[in-house]
Formats: structure tokens, sequence, C-alpha cells
């Protein structure tokens, strides 16, 4: 048995957390600095994190690799297996020509581009967040944003400051999911602290998004509509992750928002002519004004449909019940691991769920939308093939970076990291949010920065009297207002609307909006760790 140790390197804390830090800070110098591809940056401080958990911490070197691949397996399943379903589902819909046709559907919805934008960008976005993530709805939302009329700066800009509120439930729960097994804190435990959270966030963005599309304007004119739409997201959020699925949150939320939106009569007016030249600078797609028939259009839906219907049917007790049966616990091979207490860590049993996944349940939507849209089986299956080649990068990224994570809380460096840092007290509730912006600045991924660093809030909650489950999610909710400054983010946008190059352009323009939000959650997190907000806890 490998006993974690706190203070491994001379028996210092300071300095056993000095040397902790390594594979975390090679990672982030190679990313930010040297601004190395994310996938050779996580293999790097994934070599350093092993080289630290055997030298410094005296973890066998078998262990070590043990603990890397269950981290590897973890990122492969469930994580990536969600996504490549459900980027395989759009990409049937592309080639089929049914997301064109959504996209024109979204554009009769009202000629009012600020109200496009909350469709777009703020509804649309976050079901696309909630199906995929990992940029996918930054990408889209801007290419139909700039095919609306949009200038393609304004587009990128608004769809990287809409893809916030959604994240933490994003691809179907998927970065709960991993904070809940970094951490070892039941799910729905962690899902509910962030649905008290986030949802926040929803009430303010839409306002937000009228305001970067048509200023002071844009907010005096459409308040209305865009508070309607953030407050019934903000309440569908809420009330998915609280009382029904973490993985339902985002999907109600999105499409409550847009029911809300389409509700307000002045949603749907028709934009002053001014209004529409001093925003529409752009070069409007000549196919808006074609005509689709009616059946093709509830096709073109139907593909979200089938998948809202598919997770719906999961939640039923009974179905729950039926698919958990298929899932294979098991002692995870040479992995022998207790806490410096002495007892063995939850790390030493692996749960792989194998239907009852997200993923799966994907899958399965996928199959139906491939015989609704009529994509041929042969077709189907050399999409889900490309899929996957397109992620390729990002696969390696995933695993390497969980893998990172795995050896880091396995080890101990993370326990270590998390006792130095709850030296700060009571200030740990502002900079917990802080440390998950940085992480998903750095990673582009909430997933990503809850797998680093969720394992060490919950110790240094624990060693500073505070709840763990709050400072655990306050790592996700703060970690979703770093994706818009991240660099994948940033260069998905531009290489979406054309700007190639003008990373730095955009961060200029993003970063005074994720630093301001990052703020008020700061806030709401220390209020939420004392009286003044504690009622909002569970």
């Amino acid at each position: 048995m490998y006993v974690q140790h706190l203070e491994p390197v001379a028996d210092s804390l300071g300095l056993s957390a000095l040397i902790a830090t390594l594979p975390l800070l090679t990672v982030l110098v190679l990313l930010g600095a040297v601004r190395m591809k994310a996938h050779r940056a996580g293999l790097i401080g994934l070599a350093v994190a092993v080289l630290v958990a055997w030298l410094a911490y005296g973890m066998p070197l078998g262990q070590t690799a043990s603990s890397a691949a269950q981290g590897a397996l973890f990122g492969l399943f469930p994580i990536l297996w969600i996504v490549v379903n459900a980027l395989w589902v759009y990409r049937m819909t592309v080639r089929t020509r049914h997301f064109d046709i959504l996209r024109r559907s979204f554009g009769r919805l009202s000629d009012d581009p600020r109200i496009q934008a909350l469709v777009v960008a703020f509804c649309f976005g976050a079901l696309l967040e909630a199906l995929a993530g990992f940029g996918a709805p930054v990408a889209i939302s801007a290419v139909m944003l700039v095919a609306l009329g949009f200038d393609p700066v304004r587009a990128a800009v608004v769809a990287l400051v809409a893809n916030t509120a959604p994240v933490a439930f994003g691809a179907m729960g998927t970065p709960v999911v991993t904070l809940a097994q970094v951490t070892g804190l039941p799910l729905d435990t962690v899902a509910t602290v962030v649905g008290r959270q986030t949802p926040l966030l929803a009430l303010v963005v839409p306002l937000l998004l009228v305001f970067l599309v048509d200023g002071r304007r844009g907010l005096r004119e459409t308040w209305v509509p865009a508070l309607a739409c953030g407050s019934a997201f903000a309440v569908a959020q809420f009330a998915a992750s609280n009382f029904v699925s973490a993985q339902l949150a985002d999907i109600g939320a999105a499409l409550a928002g847009a029911g809300a939106l389409m509700a307000v009569p002045h949603a749907r007016r028709p934009a002053a002519e001014p209004v529409r030249a001093a925003v529409l600078t752009g070069v409007r797609s000549e196919d808006l004004d074609q005509h689709d028939p009616r059946p093709e259009v509830l096709r073109a839906y139907a593909p979200y449909a089938l998948i809202i219907a598919v997770f719906s049917l999961a939640q039923i007790p009974a179905v729950k019940d039926f698919l958990a049966k298929a899932t294979r616990t098991f002692d995870w091979p040479f992995l022998n691991v207790a806490d410096p207490s002495g007892d063995p860590v939850g790390g030493n049993v692996f749960s792989l769920p194998l239907v009852s996944t997200g993923g799966t349940l994907v899958l399965l939507a996928g199959v139906g939308t491939a015989a609704i849209i009529g994509v041929h089986a042969r077709v189907a299956v050399r999409e889900w093939v490309a899929t996957v080649h397109e992620l390729r990068f990002a696969i390696l990224t995933v695993t390497s970076v969980l893998a990172l994570a795995y050896v880091m809380n396995l080890s101990g460096q993370a326990a270590t990291i998390g006792h130095y840092v709850a030296a700060a007290g009571a200030g740990l509730a502002f900079l917990s949010p802080v440390l998950g912006w940085f992480g998903v600045a750095v990673t582009g991924s909430d997933t990503s920065a809850n797998a680093l660093f969720g394992s060490l809030q919950v110790t240094a909650a624990q060693q500073s009297g505070l709840s763990p489950e709050l400072l655990a999610a306050a790592n996700s909710s703060g970690g979703v207002l770093g994706k818009m400054i991240s660099p994948q983010n940033l260069t998905i946008a531009c290489a979406a609307v054309g700007l190639a190059g003008k990373e730095g352009d955009l961060l200029r323009k993003v970063l005074p909006w994720s630093l301001g939000l990052l703020l008020v959650m700061c806030l709401i997190v220390v209020g939420q760790s004392t009286a003044a907000l504690g009622w909002m806890l569970p």
C-alpha cells in the first residue's frame, strides 16, 4: 500500500507544495508563454507529474503509471464519449443541410439583431453547450451570427461572452460529473450548489449581450426581452440541477430561455432600420430568404428534440435503474493507495457506466437522428470516424490532462497544495472562483480545470473550516468565466469568422467582461460562505 505524504520534501509543507505545483506550472508556462499546442503541453505536464510523484513523493512507478492510466480512461469514457457522439450528431445535420435550415429558421424568428444574438448565441449556444461543449457552441454560434449579417468581430465577441452561464453543466453535465469524481463528493450535492451560483450569471449575461450588440440603446430598448430570457434560463437551470438532473440542466434552461424570449411581444417586432444599419455591418447570407418546407424544418429540429426525449426517459426511476445494471465496478489494477490518515482512497475502485452514461444516450439519439434526417448507415459510420479524427488532438489533450490530474490527486500532490493554500483562511472563499477561472483560462475546459483543482479545493476547504461542497462548486462556477479568454476558445472563434491571427484583439475586447463577471462570482461565493448568503445553500 502507498500512503500519501503531505510533507515529503524536507518535512516542509511550503517546499513540498512548491514541488507539487511543478506539473501545473509546466502546463501553464508551455501554454501561456511558450504557446505550445495544448496536447503537447498536457503530455509534458503529465511527465512532470509522474516524475514528482515517483521521485519526490515516493509513489511506486507502477502505481503512478496505473493512476495515469485511470485518469486517461476517465478522459476517454465518459468525457470524450459524450463529446464525440454529440459532435457526430451535428456533423450529420451539416451533411444533410438540415443545419442550414435550422439557421434560417432562427433568422426568421426576429429581424432585430439584438434579439437574434439572444436566440443564437445565448439560447441555441446553451443548447449546443449542453450537447457538446468544448468549443463547439462558440464556433457554430459565431458562424450563424455572421451569416445573419453581424460584423465578424462583434459576432465572435457575442459568441464568447454568451458561452458562460451554461458551461458548468455543458456536455451533458461533464464538468460537474468530473468534479464529483475527483473530489469524492456526491454528484447531486455538487450539482445542487453549482445550480445556486451560475443561474445568477444567467440574469446578467443576456443584458450584457444586447449592450455588446447595440450599446446603451440596445440595453434601453431590449432590456425587457433580455431579462425575461435570462430569468427563465436561470429558473430552469436552478430547478433542473437541484431537482431533476445535472445532465438536463442546460437543455431545459436553453429551451425555457428561448420560450420566454419569444413570448415577449417586443421581441417579435421588426427592428428600426437605424438599428439594423448600425449593427449589421457584415454581409447577410443570401440563402436566408430561401423558403424551407415545414416537414424539413421539423426534421432540422428533430435531433435536438430526440436527445431531450432520450435523456428525459433515462431519468425515469425504473428506466434509470435498468440502465444502471450495466454499470461495472471493479478494483483498479496495480493501485493500492491510502490517504495520510491510512484510509483507502476512492480511486482504488473504478466504475464504468456503460449504458447510463450521457455518451451512450447521445449515441442512441444519433442513431435515431440518422434515420429521421435520411443518413445511410454507412455514411453515418463514416461521419463518426471523421468526428474522431477531427477531435484527435482534443482527445490527446483531455486524456493527458485527466491523467495528470489523477497522478497529482492519488500521489498526494493536490492534497499538499490544498493544505498550503488553506492558510488563506476566510480569504479562500474569494480566491476559490479565481483558481477555477485561472484553470479554464489556461486549459480552455471547465472539465479539465475541475480535474486539476477540484480535489485541491476540497482539501483546502477541510483545512480552513469552509464547506467543501461550496469551494468545489466555486471552482466550476468561477471557471466558466475563464472560458471566453482561453487561447483555445479565442482561436476557435477567430477561425470560425475568418479572423485568424486576431486572437489578441479579441482578448482585449472580452477580458474586461471576464474579470468583471469573475468579481461578481467571487462576491457571491464569499456571501454564501457567511450568514449573508448562506441561506442559499442546501
